[in-house]
């Protein structure tokens, strides 16, 4: 069953795009924007990042951090934030493993074609590891994405 609004998140979320365990610990005392987004160097997903990348000290000032999760590689994320010049980690969650646990690895159509996918769904988490805002499929503006964190 995917995680709701008052569900306590899971402590370890993954590896980055260097390797390194990323724990929800990491950010104690913070709020923690966690967004998943399908696919990286892809125009809606790079829109997105570079509004995070764009209102990036203005989240940290409002208490928060940004951490990006996909599909891709630890390498693409690794070009991909080089590229974009992107000052936050992106989880490489290969296995799915992460957006399972999120309710975010789903059956998406595209032309008829049914296949699976990853559902653009940023999580607010607090301070304490719980579930505050889910801003779902439907609801993400890519290319304001840091306002709409900010004024959620």
């Amino acid at each position: 069953m995917a995680l709701q609004v008052g569900d306590k998140a899971p402590d370890v979320l993954g590896l980055d795009q260097n390797g390194n365990e990323i724990r929800l610990s990491d950010f104690k005392g913070k709020k923690l924007a966690l967004y998943f987004y399908p696919k990286d160097n892809t125009s809606g997903c790079t829109a997105e990042a570079c509004s995070l990348r764009d209102g990036y000290k203005e989240l940290q000032a409002a208490g928060y951090e940004v951490v990006g999760v996909s599909k891709d590689s630890a390498k693409s994320h690794q070009g991909f934030i080089a590229k974009q010049e992107l000052p936050f980690n992106l989880i490489a969650d290969t296995d799915t493993a992460l957006q399972q646990a999120f309710g975010v690895w789903a059956e998406k159509k595209l032309y008829g074609r049914s296949y699976m996918g990853t559902l653009r769904t940023t999580f607010i988490i607090n301070e304490d590891g719980i579930i505050e805002k889910i801003i779902g499929p439907k609801e993400v503006k890519t290319k304001d994405h840091a306002n709409q964190i900010l004024n959620s």
